[in-house]
C-alpha cells in the first residue's frame, strides 16, 4: 500500500471521528461493550440516530459489534482509539489554556 492510499484511509477514519455524536459512542465504550438500546438511553439520542453513526464507525473499523439474541452489542474495535481521543483532548485543553492565557495578558497590557 502506498502512503497515498494510507493517507486516504487515515482522512477517512478522522472524517469519521470529526463528529460529536461520534466521540460520545467512543466515550461511551470506553470501559465495555454494551447495546444499542442501552447506549441510546445514556446518550439521550433515538435508536435509529444512533444506529446511523454506528453503522458508518463500523464500517471504518473503529467498531465492531455481535449479535446476542435481540440485542446488537458494539464494542471499540481497538482500544488505542481510546488513547487517540484523549491525546487530542489533551490538545483541545492545552491549546485553550494557552488562548485564555492570551486573553488575560491582552486584557492586562
Amino acid at each position: 500500500m502506498k502512503n497515498k492510499e494510507i493517507y486516504e484511509i487515515h482522512a477517512g477514519i478522522c472524517q469519521c471521528l470529526a463528529n460529536p455524536k461520534r466521540l460520545e459512542v467512543i466515550n461511551t465504550l470506553r470501559d465495555k461493550e454494551m447495546p444499542v438500546t442501552e447506549m441510546a438511553e445514556k446518550m439521550g439520542i433515538t435508536k435509529a440516530n444512533l444506529s446511523q453513526h454506528l453503522a458508518i464507525m463500523r464500517d471504518k473499523g473503529i467498531l465492531k459489534s455481535r449479535r446476542e439474541g435481540t440485542n446488537i452489542y458494539y464494542s471499540l474495535a481497538n482500544p488505542k482509539v481510546i488513547q487517540a481521543c484523549d491525546i487530542m483532548r489533551e490538545v483541545l485543553f492545552e491549546h485553550l489554556k494557552e488562548r485564555e492565557r492570551l486573553i488575560r495578558s491582552k486584557v492586562k497590557g
